[in-house]
């Protein structure tokens, strides 16, 4: 199996960060934890500003001191949409969701509080699929909710289709976190192409997003957030590689598989 990382950021990493950053989430968090079967990995590499203003329906995920460690998307108006590996062993009231917040040094937008957790049943860890849970919040959002990708949206996987991604994780493997929302470009990847690349790769569960020479890719901190393909939610940063390699992608969930659990979540 390949050496693949969770693409968000371990405790002892957000402590380091804490002590060392004032709170950004630095290079202190690429480093292993006692998980072995998954190492944490680290921003968007390779990317650029963007404005939460065109895309408001993206959120980030932290603890109660306000260190962010996920992102995740707004699926409804009280749902956030994010990575099971971000969430599968906390408890709610653990997790707080800030959404319409460009700048982590921001105070603008909205900061909620987690009432409930749902991982996907068949979730095991990021290289074994299911990779998805949808947070309850304990108010509404005024933020739009994104679209989800559904079982008829095979042509938005099309190898080539140019998705984008967004987050607040490193900038560069090994690197700090993002202050500021950043957002990247990266087209498809077939599914043959994963499969070199991955042998745990299963196209059924998984997309694939990235370009050969590596260079832009999300990385840790980003886990959880939206890859997006024409308004909709396509992926969710899953794992990888390390962080924008050659030839290494960036691994997503593929959410059109997980269309009917998590759209029966976000009208409960």
């Amino acid at each position: 199996m390949a050496d693949t990382r969770r693409r968000m950021w371990s405790m002892v990493g957000l402590l380091a960060v804490a002590t060392l950053s004032s709170g950004l989430l630095t290079t202190t968090a690429n480093a292993a934890d006692p998980d072995t079967s998954e190492t944490k990995a680290p921003p968007i590499v390779g990317g650029q500003p963007a404005k939460i203003a065109e895309h408001p329906w993206v959120v980030y995920l932290t603890d109660t001191q306000g260190n962010q460690f996920c992102g995740g998307t707004v699926g409804r108006v009280n749902k956030i949409v994010t990575a099971a590996h971000c969430v599968s062993d906390e408890k709610p009231e653990a997790i707080q969701v800030v959404a319409g917040r460009e700048s982590k040094q921001a105070t603008d937008g909205q900061v909620a509080k987690v009432t409930g957790i749902w991982v996907h049943p068949a979730y095991q860890n990021a290289n074994s699929g299911a990779d998805v849970a949808v947070l309850t919040l304990d108010q509404e959002l005024p933020q739009p909710p994104l679209a989800i990708a559904s079982k008829d949206d095979g042509a938005l996987y099309q190898a080539g289709k140019t998705s984008t991604v967004l987050g607040w994780g490193a900038t560069a493997e090994g690197g700090q976190a993002s202050d500021i929302l950043q957002k990247a470009e990266v087209p498809v990847v077939s599914d043959q192409e994963c499969q070199k690349a991955y042998p745990q790769y299963k196209a059924d569960a998984m997309v694939c997003a990235g370009l050969p020479q590596g260079g832009v890719d999300s990385c840790q901190g980003d886990s959880g957030g939206p890859l997006v393909v024409e308004n909709k939610l396509v992926g969710i940063v899953s794992t990888g590689n390390g962080c924008a390699r050659p030839n290494a992608p960036g691994i997503y969930t593929r959410v059109s598989t997980y269309h009917d659990d998590v759209q029966a979540q976000l009208g409960s």
